[in-house]
């Protein structure tokens, strides 16, 4: 985009998973720069706590986004009450870990309807409703999992690869459209869902302040790949330049190689427990 970046003011702007973590924190950013905010999550109680909190005309309601059907009465239901949808925020995800051997099927499902079905579904439902109006934008919330495999989370990146794939496929048929489309890909955020990870010297989570203010900056003028830091573009680059051989001996040399594989399964116990049954 050239020229003066876009106001959110006023703008309608929806959340998944947005009672608490990335989303919260994303909603409160927006708040303040005058956006009309929806959050949905499943935890109705939680995401009505933070929306009352947020202020203005923040609207809380539930949404289970594996439930297809739901999901599409939910932004039915924003449009009802705050108008248009300006932008969607695909951002509700878990992670559950194991080596892909001892993972059950219930695992595999669960992340696989959460973290990408439900993305594939509100793209759709954003882009039926942004295109006749040739405006809007759509955020996913990928990752850097997005982009490399990590041992021990081998179904979550196998979805955050197929988001990255989504999105970059989705950014294609919206050309000359008027919808924008951006794939947010941050390093490991300080969130529940990153309960029990091993931080190396070399491989620092960031905060979701962090997310926020990038998901924010993109918003205002649109690009496609957010990095969260923005040094992982390069990082990533730089490894795609480098044989495999040794852009995973890198990998290894920096321990990401042991931030999921050697997770402590106590310290997330009741994080898995809660995303699983939820």
């Amino acid at each position: 985009m050239t020229g003066m970046a876009k106001t959110l003011l006023g703008k309608v702007i929806v959340i998944t998973g947005g009672a608490q973590g990335i989303g919260a924190t994303t909603a409160k950013a927006l708040v303040r720069e005058g956006a009309r905010v929806a959050i949905g999550d499943l935890d109705e109680a939680r995401a009505e706590k933070t929306a009352g909190e947020l202020g203005g005309e923040t609207l809380a309601l539930r949404l289970d986004v594996t439930d297809t059907k739901a999901f599409t009465e939910f932004l039915d239901e924003v449009e009802r009450r705050l108008g248009p949808i300006d932008v969607l925020i695909n951002n509700a995800g878990i992670m559950l870990l194991n080596p892909l051997e001892q993972e059950d099927d219930d695992a595999t499902t669960r992340q696989l309807d959460i973290n990408l079905h439900a993305v594939i579904h509100g793209t759709r439902e954003a882009v039926r409703r942004m295109r006749p109006r040739a405006g809007g934008h759509i955020v996913n919330v990928a990752s850097q999992a997005g982009k490399v495999g990590f041992p021990g989370a081998a179904t979550y990146c196998a979805t955050k690869h197929a988001v990255v794939g989504l999105s970059e496929a989705v950014r294609q048929e919206l050309r000359g459209s008027g919808v924008d489309i951006s794939c947010v890909m941050p390093t490991v955020v300080r969130t529940h869902l990153a309960d029990g990870l091993v931080e190396t010297k070399l491989f620092k989570p960031v905060q979701p302040e962090d997310v926020a203010t990038a998901i924010v900056a993109t918003l205002k003028e649109p690009k496609f790949d957010v990095y969260v830091p923005r040094s992982l573009d390069a990082t990533g680059r730089l490894g795609r330049l480098l044989p495999r051989a040794a852009s995973e001996w890198f990998m290894r040399t920096i321990g990401a190689d042991k931030v999921f594989s050697k997770a402590h399964a106590g310290e997330r116990a009741e994080y898995e427990a809660k995303v699983r049954h939820s």
